[in-house]
């Protein structure tokens, strides 16, 4: 559903998993990964990234993963 603001539509959002048709989340894809972490290092939301709620499930536990494997930062080095 699009609401109508001042002449402005909003766009819906649509996973970009299930258009790629992505079956599973894996810990050791990077970049894939790394669309979904903030500079700072945090998770971004479901709201904000517009992913389904199974393939957000799947790219928590996927990001944690791979932060205890130490490919992907658990802050950034500028935060710090």
């Amino acid at each position: 559903m699009a609401k109508e603001r001042e002449g402005k539509s909003i766009k819906k959002k649509y996973c970009k998993l299930c258009l790629e048709k992505v079956g599973f989340v894996d810990y050791k894809d990077e970049k894939r990964l790394g669309r979904f972490i903030t500079d700072r290092g945090k998770i971004v939301p479901r709201r904000v990234s517009g992913t389904c709620a199974r393939h957000q499930k799947q790219l928590t536990t996927a990001i944690k993963r791979a932060r205890v494997l130490a490919l992907l930062p658990f802050t950034s080095d500028f935060y710090r």
